[in-house]
């Protein structure tokens, strides 16, 4: 349902929050390692977060990236919407429509019903769910997040 790039910058973001309350930057090279995912296509990831201003970005030897706002203050959907766009909380499963042009269409997927409460659901989970929290199930949690 999510992109591996969403995926990637929901577990790069875990992970930033994770390092910044110890303060600083974490460089790209650290957290593709740490994260065993490939530098190049993370760099990409967190650099469309940083346009967004959930990150920020810093050049040099002691740059990388931190969070600009309180984990506390990001949620799921922040980050799927500036990665994924906002397809996903409206399009079709069936059809090559967005679910908000049913006026447009005479007839509506057979699975909308379905899908629509399912979607929606989906969206308020994504709507409640900050980093704070996922940081502190991690914590409290043999499961590592990352």
């Amino acid at each position: 349902m999510l992109s591996n790039s969403c995926k990637y910058g929901i577990r790069a973001i875990v992970y930033i929050a994770s390092r910044s309350q110890k303060g600083g930057m974490v460089g790209i090279k650290q957290i593709s390692q740490d994260l065993g995912l490939p530098s190049p296509f993370l760099a990409k990831i967190l650099q469309q977060l940083a346009k967004q201003k959930i990150l920020s970005s810093a050049k040099g030897p002691n740059g990388g990236f931190s969070l600009v706002k309180d984990p506390k203050k990001i949620t799921l959907l922040d980050i799927v919407k500036t990665i994924d766009g906002d397809d996903i909380m409206s399009s079709c499963v069936i059809h090559n429509d967005n679910c908000t042009n049913l006026d447009k269409r005479q007839q509506t997927c057979t699975l909308h019903e379905d899908y629509s409460k399912i979607r929606a659901e989906i969206i308020e989970l994504f709507e409640k769910r900050t980093i704070y929290e996922l940081l502190r199930k991690a914590a409290n949690s043999d499961n590592i997040i990352f």
